[in-house]
């Protein structure tokens, strides 16, 4: 999978600009605050429909613009087609291949990218949200039918915790009609934690033997994921439904007290264990960004068995926060085999013998200029 073109118009401080790619590395190359990121966003909101930087987007919109529009050509399966995003103030819309999709979940997946930005580093030591948004990102992409299951989790939460919200604010419930919500959620509830299990399983056999390979045999990785309630992955989609319902059944007085939903999918983790212990308690900041470093790497090969395809991976200033060993096994990881994408300030602290032919893009306010070869 490679992202061949790139076409920008009103996007954050690009009023307009046109890029064409190598299928290997490609390089932004500029000081701070110049648009190397917005570049890098770009590339994710054409993928992902949404910014990994803001919820809102009216931010990228430029400045004085009506519209930002995003535009790429993707070479996928030997065939090629293009992408685009438009964002207004009126809302958003997504094409692909020049038609509009009424649904995100149906244009999602078609080009799909991994982003390794410092903030990734974090991973590890940062809230569970961050974890549970990981999951929900990467699976997303890599799956439609968890992606549906997903947003209609989403969506029959919203009712639900509006409804627990009304009921203890009117101080009266209507016994059949929070069954029925039960229901509905549990069984959106028991697809979401089936998928999750199987991800977190195939991410850790992916994510051991980097990690043994990274910290050379010291340190073995254990990914494990933590669930709201007593469950475990051997568990089918209607015992997990069950289980479900007996939870909500026996926190119903608690949920109804505190207005929300306090069990589900909504509230799990990930946790990471190095030699037995947690790292996020427990690791030294080398153990965290190792960890890091082996998800985000082992996301790749996951990536690549589920769909068929390499993603376009996207590091953004991340190789400045790596230090000689963590950089060397990240780029000889990704050598010839996925395109990537690498903002930085200056190549001095880049190990060039490990960039194999890199197309170098320099980024000056807004503008975006190929250097000469």
């Amino acid at each position: 999978m490679f992202l061949k073109d790139l076409r920008l118009t009103g996007y954050r401080n690009y009023d307009k600009a046109e890029v064409e790619f190598s299928k290997n590395i490609n390089v932004f190359l500029g000081e701070n605050a110049q648009g190397k990121t917005n570049m890098m966003e770009s590339i994710y909101v054409l993928a992902m429909a949404r910014s990994h930087r803001t919820a809102n987007d009216k931010e990228l919109i430029g400045w004085d613009q009506d519209f930002a529009k995003v535009t790429g050509l993707i070479e996928k399966n030997q065939s090629k087609f293009p992408l685009e995003i438009v964002l207004s103030k009126k809302g958003k819309k997504a094409k692909l291949n020049r038609l509009e999709q009424k649904k995100l979940s149906g244009y999602i997946g078609h080009l799909n990218v991994i982003l390794f930005a410092p903030e990734d580093l974090s991973l590890v030591k940062g809230a569970p949200s961050v974890r549970r948004k990981f999951l929900d990102m990467e699976m997303g992409q890599m799956s439609p039918i968890y992606l549906h299951h997903l947003v209609e989790y989403q969506k029959i939460l919203k009712q639900r915790n509006q409804y627990l919200k009304q009921a203890r604010f009117k101080n009266k419930l209507d016994q059949t009609y929070l069954e029925v919500l039960n229901d509905q959620l549990a069984a959106e509830g028991a697809e979401v934690l089936s998928e999750r299990f199987k991800f977190t399983k195939r991410l850790e056999e992916w994510a051991r033997p980097i990690h043994r390979d990274i910290s050379q045999a010291k340190e073995e990785l254990r990914i494990e994921y933590a669930s709201s309630f007593s469950v475990q992955s051997e568990k089918d989609k209607n015992q997990l439904m069950l289980d479900l319902l007996e939870q909500f059944e026996k926190n119903q007085q608690r949920e109804i007290d505190q207005g929300t939903t306090v069990i589900g999918p909504h509230r799990d983790d990930l946790r990471f264990y190095i030699n037995e212990k947690n790292v996020q308690t427990y690791g030294s900041q080398g153990q965290q960004r190792t960890t890091a470093l082996s998800v985000k790497l082992a996301e790749i090969e996951l990536m690549y068995e589920m769909t068929g395809e390499y993603p376009v991976l996207l590091l953004d200033d991340v190789l400045s926060e790596l230090d000689d060993d963590r950089q060397t096994h990240l780029l000889k990881s990704i050598q010839d085999k996925v395109q990537t994408f690498l903002t930085t300030t200056s190549l001095d602290g880049v190990k060039k013998e490990l960039l194999n032919d890199p197309r170098i893009f320099k980024v000056s306010n807004g503008k975006i200029v190929r250097e000469s070869e």
